[in-house]
């Protein structure tokens, strides 16, 4: 399969996410939120998917990252049970992007209020913990 091919697929994949929950909307007027995480893979797809939801929580991980393997349930979760989209980016495949966001470490959670960072979250947390950061600003 060609990159070009790879590339398709998860645009065609995002937007299956993104649209996840707008028939069950009242009038449209709310934007969708996906039930679960979305796989963010660059600037511009992060900045699309920050102007299109109230609030957006973006996990920076690595897949050889032990507490990103342990953060992962809670994401899972967090993404299913609050009102926040939850992103996430691979910092290996998303240097750029996370060097711009000025990650340093993994994991790393950012949280955006329309459409721009208003938290950081860095290491292990805890469910309790990131439904209390969303709960502010939902």
């Amino acid at each position: 399969m060609t990159d070009d091919e790879l590339e398709e697929i998860r645009r065609k994949k995002l937007n299956e996410l993104r649209n996840t929950g707008e028939a069950g909307s009242n009038d449209g007027s709310e934007p969708a939120r996906a039930s679960e995480p979305i796989s963010v893979d660059g600037k511009p797809e992060l900045t699309d998917t920050a102007a299109e939801h109230d609030v957006l929580l973006v996990d920076f991980y690595a897949d050889w990252c032990g507490p990103c393997q342990m953060l992962e349930p809670v994401v899972e979760t967090t993404a299913a049970e609050t009102a926040a989209t939850v992103a996430k980016v691979d910092v290996d495949a998303n240097q750029q992007l996370a060097a711009e966001y000025g990650v340093r470490g993994v994991p790393t959670l950012l949280l955006f209020a329309d459409g721009e960072p208003v938290e950081r979250l860095v290491g292990m947390q805890d469910e309790a913990q990131l439904r209390s950061v969303i709960e502010e600003y939902a």
